[in-house]
């Protein structure tokens, strides 16, 4: 690494004497609501040093060649609102290619209107302050973030990480990670993360290549009538196209990963995207003697193909292969012990093809999206996982498929935005488990006290899923009020209500008004449904019945209410409420408990008997203050204050496990001369709950399982201490003739802040670390009752390096 940097630096020197370097940055503009191109748009590409300037030719594509460096590109049009993109990074290497959409805009000139799309100004259908978008680069800079959108999108109001620095999980006001939904180019991706929790989404690191994004869009209530599922949030990303004029591409390594993508034209009309990221983790844990051994692949591409002007077609793929095993390091302890019997040796692969079709009609477009994805989820553990060794506890096989058809139709008529669709799935899930519950138990002498208990169980599903909406929303006095409404109803043939559409009727409308160009409040009330999970929908109960057919659509009701403050078109502040309340959540029958709060560890959650009798409640206030990029400098701010409860089947509720009281999160970036740029970021949260230990039980358990049982009569009625953790990035961007090189040290933790970890049980090691200490010095019985009980509760204080360059040529 060390040459590498020495390298760079002589190279920078040596170009620097030939002159300055220029990139490229290519697009299209369109109108935002009928998708027609825009000929003539004036675009203005300026910085501290240059303004360039340029107009849409007859196919609504610009070019620019401009000397690198940070821009802001600004664009005019009578009859549409001003666009602003911000921070474009302009360099030698790779095109920078966007499409910018524009919303129009009514002028008027006495007794004439004057609109280019012939209509009164369109509407977003949703409210300004539940939706937040983050654009490409800013996940590519984002201090901590590793590329990975999960980790970044962290960073936004209302959003919490999961209950630990090595998870993935999204947190939404206080919701869980599996009522997310995921859309990429308008298609589902039920999966996101590497080593994914099947049945409560997280993971460990996302799949998703940062190389394809254009933006990421949050929404965290008022969700558009065309998601179903999503109760806490949707998260939309969309993807560029690739380069049009030429092939190029990149190769970035990091700490964990290297990833390689290409791009360019396959004809005059068609480009693509292609990419492939392989992990090296498992070889640099093996270096510094870790005991985790985590390997992953993942694959994506996209091609976009315009048909004719009117007509375009787009082909997308994303896939994850992932394998996770164990060993034993020279200098073992009890951590290591504990996580050697409790982690199962994971196996893992997903995929999500699709192709969508989109064509402009009279007064809008239509779109068109089939896809397919499925999910394998492995798992198998030992007495001994590091070498396999010992009798096999565990083995799980499963597969999650879906075949999904959406039909979409948007139309814009006299003011009013119309949209309404149609969606079909056909989905197959089956399950092969094998599971000890307790193993044999014997007394000193060798005789059998009780024989080993375990199950033996399979499930296969098959059922359709169909969904319809609609939703309009209109501007009203001189575009000062906006009314937005819309209605949703889902349907399913496998659950016992599943196919009476009254069942699911979600209707949800808002509001905003605008004071003046500053100042706007806005509120909203929505109706939302989830259908359990496959895991719970599958499970079968010893009698081999499918035990949770009689289970209800899990419904969120919202209610929100707030402000936003604009003072400048760079600036803005905005202060939101919400409430949720949450009803016929999902309880089991076995622990009383709600699946919500389920799904901090790995492998799979929900096979059990669960009954719709649960609750929930959400309640809080957010702020957001967020700069662009003006003069350098660029932040963000949010803060969250919230209280998340939910009942079980005693009615009571209690602080449920995303329950961190509050959040707070800034990231500030600086953009130094030459090139230099430099990003931190602070985050700061309550404690999170958690429920300690039955002692008895897992005393007895221990040795079979490789976990301790939990106490569900005192459900998380302990509190971790506070989070917190700071981060710095800096980068360095070289500029030669057609390519450019970004050498950036990315460090996590830098004031090495203690990272609270949930307590682990285990029993104590003798000191020759060759086995378990006992009470009475013999060996460990099979019951456990001779050993010695330790709670792990250890934090990590460990600083997270990492050193890496990305390559675009």
């Amino acid at each position: 690494m060390k040459k590498i940097l020495y390298l760079s630096i002589a190279l920078f020197f040596i170009s620097s004497a030939y002159g300055q370097k220029k990139g490229v940055i290519t697009g299209t503009v369109k109108d935002k609501n009928l998708q027609d191109i825009l000929i003539g748009v004036l675009i203005t590409l300026q910085n501290d040093t240059d303004t360039l300037k340029t107009r849409t030719d007859l196919d609504g594509k610009f070019k620019f060649e401009a000397p690198v460096g940070k821009y802001n590109l600004e664009t005019k049009y009578v009859g549409y609102e001003p666009f602003t993109a911000f921070n474009i990074n302009i360099s030698s290497g790779n095109a920078e290619v966007l499409e910018i959409e524009l919303e129009d805009q009514s002028e008027e000139f006495g007794e004439v209107t004057i609109n280019a799309s012939k209509m009164v100004k369109a509407t977003d259908m949703t409210t300004p302050l539940s939706t937040q978008k983050l654009t490409a680069e800013e996940i590519k800079v984002n201090p901590g973030g590793n590329f990975d959108v999960s980790k970044v999108i962290q960073v936004l109001p209302g959003v919490a990480g999961g209950t630990s620095p090595n998870r993935n999980d999204i947190i939404v006001r206080g919701g869980g990670p599996s009522e997310n939904v995921y859309y990429l180019d308008g298609i589902e991706i039920p999966v996101l993360n590497h080593f994914q929790t099947q049945g409560a989404s997280g993971g460990a690191t996302g799949i998703l290549n940062v190389s394809f994004i254009r933006d990421v869009q949050l929404t965290s209530s008022a969700f558009d009538s065309r998601y179903d599922n999503a109760l806490a949030s949707t998260i939309v990303i969309k993807q560029r196209n690739g380069n049009p004029d030429k092939l190029s591409g990149n190769f970035r390594l990091s700490g964990s990963e290297a990833a390689a993508t290409l791009e360019g034209p396959l004809g005059k009309k068609t480009t693509f995207m292609a990419s492939a990221r392989r992990s090296y983790l498992q070889f640099l844990f093996k270096l510094i003697d870790l005991p985790i051994r985590p390997d992953y692949w993942d694959f994506q591409y996209k091609i976009n193909h315009k048909i004719n002007k009117k007509t375009e077609l787009n082909f997308i793929g994303i896939g994850a292969i992932d394998n996770f095993r164990l060993a034993v390091p020279e200098d073992a302890d009890a951590n290591t012990e504990y996580i050697n019997r409790s982690n199962p040796l994971i196996k893992q692969w997903n995929y999500t093809v699709g192709a969508s079709l989109k064509r402009l009609i009279k007064n809008g477009y239509f779109t068109v999206a089939l896809s397919r994805n499925m999910f394998f989820n492995g798992a198998d553990r030992y007495a001994n996982n590091a070498i396999k060794e010992g009798p096999k506890l565990l083995s799980l096989k499963s597969h999650e498929i879906e075949n999904k058809l959406r039909f979409n139709v948007n139309k814009f008529i006299d003011g009013w935005k119309i949209s309404y669709g149609l969606s079909a799935q056909y989905v197959k899930y089956d399950l092969d488990l094998f599971n000890t519950i307790q193993d044999e138990l014997t007394d000193s002498t060798g005789t059998v006290i009780s024989p080993s208990i375990s199950f033996n169980t399979a499930s296969n599903i098959d059922f359709y899923k169909f969904g319809a909406y609609g939703h309009v929303s209109k501007y009203f006095l001189k575009d000062k009020l906006l009314l937005s409404g819309g209605v949703r109803s889902d349907m399913n043939t496998y659950t016992d209500n599943g196919l009476n559409p009254l069942e699911t009727i979600s209707p949800r409308l808002s509001t905003a008004y605008s004071f003046n160009d500053k100042w706007n409040i806005s509120a909203s009330v929505g109706s939302y449904f989830k259908l359990p999970v496959y895991t719970v929908l599958g499970y079968r109960d010893m009698s081999g019945e499918l035990a949770n057919k009689n289970l209800d659509y899990i419904n969120s009701i919202h209610y929100t209410v707030g402000g936003q403050y604009i003072p400048k078109k760079d600036l803005r502040f905005t202060l939101e409420a919400f409430y949720k309340d949450y009803r016929d959540y999902p309880v089991s029958l076995t622990d009383s408990i709600s699946l919500a709060n389920i799904g901090t560890d790995f492998s799979t959650v929900g096979n059990d008997t669960y009954a719709s009798t649960g609750r929930g409640r959400v309640y809080g206030v957010e702020a957001y203050v967020q700069q662009k990029l003006i003069n350098r400098l660029f932040y963000i701010v949010s803060a969250t204050v919230y209280k998340s409860e939910f009942s079980g089947y005693d009615g009571v509720f209690r602080p449920s496990t995303w329950d961190y009281g509050f959040v707070f999160s800034t990231t500030m970036g600086y953009k130094f001369k030459k090139n230099w740029d430099l990003g931190v970021k602070y985050r700061v949260s309550g404690g999170q709950p958690y429920t300690p230990f039955d002692l008895s039980a897992s005393r007895q358990n221990y040795l079979t399982t490789g976990v301790g049982v939990l106490d569900y009569a005192q459900l998380n009625s302990e509190r971790l201490p506070i989070y917190q953790q700071f981060d710095i990035r800096v980068d360095k961007k070289i500029n030669f003739d057609n390519v450019s090189l970004t050498l950036f040290v990315d460090i996590q933790n830098l004031f090495m802040f203690e990272t609270p970890r949930t307590p682990n049980y285990t029993f104590q090691r003798n000191e020759d670390n060759t086995g378990f200490e006992t009470t009475d010095g013999n060996p460990i019985k099979s019951d456990g009752s001779n050993g010695i009980p330790v709670i792990l509760t250890d934090p990590s204080s460990t600083v997270v390096p990492s050193i890496g360059f990305i390559f675009e040529f």
